[in-house]
């Protein structure tokens, strides 16, 4: 089981459980062409957004095999929501469980999102005594493989055409990172 204190504090930004008052700033980018480009669904209208939000915000522990960590990323600095990451518990036998994330495009490029996924890596290893860690993403979303790459992740796998994603066939990148080689990272650091 993994009940994270909140907030959680990084450098720049505050990672906490969604609020109904972060409808307007989710709405936002889940509303953008770009955003939704690599990911299974379409640009949201508010209601999509508003129905969304109610599941994140039910996201803010790990209890059992197969749920969701949704965390809202603010930038103190300017009180925005620039995004949101997420942790999976995939597999207790296994001890496995995935990472994403999705950022705003306003706030790319800062860091952010990397900031926020090192801290559900942590999450993962340490909280969760997980063993391994993936990220899969849309083979053509290069920032998102250089998220995972700066994380210390290795790409493990390119699976050719192997999802029909808005009908066409997609390619299907895997990134993982093993627990020796988070604490191995984590002693560099």
């Amino acid at each position: 089981m993994l009940r994270p204190d909140y907030p959680i504090e990084t450098e720049r930004l505050t990672l906490r459980p969604f609020r109904e008052s972060d409808l307007d700033d989710l709405y936002a980018y889940q509303s953008l062409p770009e955003v939704a480009r690599f990911l299974y669904w379409e640009p949201r209208d508010r209601e999509e957004s508003r129905t969304f939000l109610k599941q994140k915000m039910s996201a803010s522990t790990v209890e059992k095999e197969g749920d969701w960590l949704v965390l809202a990323a603010v930038w103190r600095e300017t009180g925005d929501l620039v995004g949101e990451v997420n942790l999976q518990w995939r597999s207790r036998e296994h001890r496995q469980g995935e990472i994403g994330y999705i950022f705003n495009p306003a706030f790319h490029g800062r860091g952010f999102a990397t900031e926020a996924a090192e801290v559900v890596l942590r999450l993962g290893f340490e909280g969760l005594d997980l063993h391994r860690v993936c990220g899969r993403l849309d083979g053509r979303n290069s920032a998102s493989a250089r998220v995972l790459e700066r994380l210390g992740m290795r790409r493990e796998a390119h699976l050719v055409q192997n999802e029909m994603v808005k009908g066409e066939w997609s390619d299907e990148v895997v990134y993982a990172m093993l627990r020796h080689e988070w604490d191995a990272r984590d002693r560099t650091s």
